[in-house]
C-alpha cells in the first residue's frame, strides 16, 4: 500500500491587511489619500484582491474606483 501524501499550505508573501467587517467606515477612501491607498497596491502597482484585502464586494469597488481616480489625476503612477 502506498503512503498518503497530506497537502501543504501555501503560505503567502504578504500579510493580509483585515480593516472591513461590513463597512469602509474605519477611515473613508479618498483618491487624495495616497499613503493610504499605497498600501492597497503591489509593488508592480497592480490592485490587491478582495480576498488580501478582506474588504466587502462593495468597499473593493470604492477603492478600485479611488485608486484610479488618482492615477487619472495623475497623483499615482500606472505602473510600479
Amino acid at each position: 500500500m502506498a503512503p498518503k501524501f497530506k497537502k501543504k499550505k501555501r503560505k503567502t508573501g504578504r500579510p493580509l491587511i483585515k480593516l472591513c467587517s461590513r463597512g469602509c467606515a474605519d477611515r473613508p477612501l479618498d483618491y487624495k489619500d495616497l499613503e493610504h491607498l499605497e498600501t492597497y497596491l503591489t509593488p508592480q502597482g497592480q490592485i490587491l484582491s478582495r480576498r488580501r484585502t478582506g474588504y466587502s464586494a462593495k468597499c473593493q469597488r470604492d477603492l478600485k474606483r479611488a485608486i484610479k481616480r488618482a492615477r487619472h489625476m495623475a497623483l499615482m503612477p500606472f505602473v510600479g
